[in-house]
């Protein structure tokens, strides 16, 4: 399943669009493949939620109107991203099942995420600023 992560060179794809779709479509199989208990059941429901969550919003960011619907969105994208590290590593600590290439690209997610919020945050406050006079 890892292998649906990857470009045919090895490395995950560039375009984020790309590496998010292909990261939801890896936790559907991920998911599927889950025994059923309640445990488990309660998990994959969170955890498919949150990786279309990261699919879509991302998507809509990159639609957005406005700069505070991009940043809000983005944020959403990392909130959601750091819920799939938690939710996979939660299956693996409780013996449940693990995938330390879903989990790893979780955990890559959330920081590229986290790093496109604090660059957005830092844009928005720097175009705020009126310019300063040349001397």
């Amino acid at each position: 399943m890892a292998a649906t992560l990857l470009t045919r060179e090895g490395m995950p794809p560039r375009d984020l669009a790309e590496r998010t779709r292909l990261f939801a479509l890896a936790v559907m199989v991920f998911c599927r493949q889950l025994p059923n208990t309640d445990e488990a059941r309660e998990a994959a429901g969170q955890l498919r939620r949150a990786a279309n969550a990261v699919r879509s919003n991302y998507r809509a960011a990159r639609r957005g109107r406005s700069r505070a619907e991009f940043l809000a969105k983005l944020g959403t994208v990392f909130e959601e991203a750091d819920e799939c590290a938690d939710y996979l590593q939660y299956l693996h600590d409780a013996g449940i099942r693990r995938d330390p290439t879903l989990l790893q690209e979780a955990k890559e997610l959330a920081s590229i995420f986290a790093k496109a919020v604090q660059t957005a945050r830092r844009n928005s406050e720097r175009l705020k600023k009126p310019p300063s006079p040349s001397t």
